[in-house]
């Protein structure tokens, strides 16, 4: 086992998460062992505490606290099962030399974690097609969600591309089937966001944007939304752009608007109550109660070329039926219809 190191990032390493930069140094050192290095303050970067998912990059220095030798760390643990081969192509929508498009289905994790022993970093090596190196990763979705997830093929490519969503400059749209009726039909939502609840109940709380500055560990956020179609008051579907990323954050607007994301338990309940602030989440009948939240568009410049490229993702089955229950018709969706 070695002791505390202090390791100064080389100039020729391109900027990456902090955890892919521990497991290229310790590649036996799994997601879980980074998270809580992470969260008891033994990994840090510049002397600061970080996560996981803190960007790293030539000239930071990170502090790695002692980490066990290979054979140390084999603690017997139950194997996860291998993601098939099928499953894991039947999910690409697109894929070149420079990136691979897949739509994601709901109930799948991103990134594993203490409860989750099927993900879809599993599934990269099934991923690699022609190429000796896994895909990376460039940006997640919840678990519950559905829909379009970019992967990188080469370094340079996941530079730019990572570049490109951090700054906003992708344009992402969201499609949910939401309980109640937005009013106004459209508008951006500008509530701030902090979290709140203990482990493995962790959610977001809404805020005035004008408390944000003064709520340790408040973050800025807005949504803007537009009203595709109407069910009465009952239900509608509504298109949305995060132009903030934060976590939960499309769920939570939308309760806080009065209209939770169909099948959103932990934001809108799992009630058909109608409390004078939108129905609730659990919209019965046939209504399937998953998440009825899909990332369906993506918008950006190709990391190689430069021009500009864009992803639709087909709705997931269970929207399917919702749509097809309401007479809604994705497929009739055009650039005039959609504002955002």
């Amino acid at each position: 086992m070695s002791g505390v190191q202090h390791i100064t990032i080389h100039k020729d390493e391109a900027e990456q998460r902090l955890d892919r930069w521990v497991r290229k140094q310790w590649p036996h050192v799994n997601q879980g062992r980074i998270e809580k290095m992470c969260r008891k303050g033994e990994l840090r970067v510049d002397g600061a505490r970080a996560k996981a998912s803190t960007r790293v990059g030539p000239g930071q220095t990170v502090r790695v606290p002692p980490i066990p030798d290979e054979a140390e760390a084999s603690e017997p643990r139950p194997s996860a099962p291998a993601f098939p081969v099928e499953e894991a192509r039947a999910m690409v929508l697109f894929r070149d030399d420079h990136l691979i498009v897949l739509n994601k289905p709901a109930g799948l994790a991103v990134q594993g974690g203490s409860k989750q022993t099927r993900h879809l970093g599993q599934a990269l090596d099934a991923l690699r097609f022609d190429r000796d190196d896994l895909p990376r990763m460039i940006h997640r979705i919840d678990r519950d969600t559905s829909g379009l997830l970019v992967l990188a093929r080469t370094g340079a490519a996941a530079t730019t591309l990572g570049k490109a969503f951090r700054s906003r400059s992708v344009r992402k749209i969201y499609f949910a089937a939401v309980a109640g009726r937005p009013e106004p039909e459209a508008g951006t939502i500008r509530y701030g966001l902090v979290k709140a609840g203990g482990v493995g109940h962790e959610r977001m709380e809404t805020l005035h944007p004008d408390q944000v500055a003064s709520t340790p560990g408040a973050k800025t956020a807005m949504t803007d939304y537009q009203t595709i179609e109407r069910a009465g008051t009952r239900m509608a579907w509504v298109a949305m752009h995060p132009v903030t990323g934060r976590t939960h954050q499309l769920r939570a607007h939308m309760a806080a608007i009065g209209c939770p994301i169909a099948g959103d338990g932990k934001y809108g309940g799992r009630g058909q109550e109608n409390m004078g602030d939108g129905w609730g989440a659990g919209l019965g009948g046939a209504i399937s109660r998953k998440l009825h939240l899909h990332a369906a568009r993506l918008e950006f410049d190709h990391p190689h070329t430069g021009k500009p490229v864009r992803f639709d993702a087909p709705l997931p089955e269970h929207m399917v039926r919702t749509w097809t229950m309401m007479g809604w018709s994705a497929g009739e969706l055009t650039d005039d219809l959609l504002l955002l």
